[in-house]
């Protein structure tokens, strides 16, 4: 058996899909009835909670293998790391973890607390495999969708950077694949996609996408995480968004690798196929007269 936590989150939910395709026995973890009562068929829905010990414990009965995720919040290191000491005591064969790309190289924002969570898991002695993914494309969408729609423009602090954008898809299907094949455990994996673009150039293409212009606006990081603030975003997300964009402006950066397609046999999807298969999260308000 398999468990799948977070399972109602962009990443979880995808992994659960990909395993349920696969015909593996899995069990999905959600944190609420209302949460559970949306899975799909054959999810095997379980509710726990990182911070109740004995809701994991109930989760992790019978589990041999389980992939970890968290929503990118303050408590993300105190949270998996309780996950992962139930792991522990449960004698768990297999964690695949869901980290972040920066992570060990980029001491601030959600990488370093991913990496903090690596080191527990290390520490733990369990069989595990990391992978660091690349800026998911579907963020686009969800965090620039509405002005995209609205002024056919985004905004963003990330100058001239190139990004591996990854699609979601891919991350779910290497996750699946992970931890239904032998040969991973002991392994850090680096997925990006197979093509580095700058906001200018993801500009460029959804211009074409859909039949205007439409603008990056590119801003120093003090006026974004102004703006940040000012749309309600809490002090602490704003904070790690702009030192996150640092990570590609002023730190390392992102190189594409070819690990997705070792993984899976198959290039990763591309960005243009990506803007096909999401256009409608695109679709620009027409003038009012």
């Amino acid at each position: 058996m398999i468990l799948v936590t977070g399972a109602s989150g962009n990443v979880g939910g995808a992994v659960l899909r990909e395993l349920l395709r696969a015909g593996a026995p899995v069990r999905g973890m959600y944190r609420s009835a209302e949460e559970a009562g949306k899975a799909p068929a054959g999810a095997n829905p379980v509710i726990a909670d990182y911070a109740d010990r004995a809701s994991l414990d109930r989760a992790l009965t019978g589990v041999e293998k389980v992939f970890l995720v968290c929503a990118p919040i303050p408590q993300l290191v105190e949270l998996e790391s309780n996950m992962i000491d139930a792991c522990r005591d449960h004698g768990i064969r297999h964690v695949v973890q869901n980290s972040a790309l920066g992570a060990g190289t980029y001491n601030k924002s959600f990488p370093s607390w991913h990496y903090a969570v690596e080191q527990h898991l290390q520490a733990a002695g369990i069989p595990a495999t990391v992978f660091r993914p690349e800026t998911f494309m579907q963020n686009i969408p969800m965090y620039f969708g509405g002005t995209i729609k609205s002024e056919r423009a985004f905004y963003a602090a990330e100058r001239n950077a190139p990004i591996a954008f990854i699609d979601v898809r891919d991350v779910a299907a290497v996750a699946a694949r992970l931890l239904t094949s032998d040969g991973h455990i002991g392994k850090t994996y680096t997925l990006t996609g197979p093509d580095a673009l700058t906001y200018a150039q993801v500009a460029e293409k959804l211009s074409k996408l859909l039949g205007t212009t439409i603008q990056y606006v590119d801003l120093p990081p003090q006026q974004l995480k102004q703006s940040m603030l000012q749309a309600g975003i809490p002090q602490w997300q704003a904070d790690a968004l702009v030192d996150l964009q640092g990570y590609y402006t002023e730190g390392p950066g992102a190189k594409i690798t070819a690990d997705v397609e070792q993984i899976l046999g198959r290039p990763p999807i591309r960005f243009d196929q990506f803007l096909q298969d999401y256009a409608a999260g695109f679709a620009v308000k027409s003038a009012v007269a």
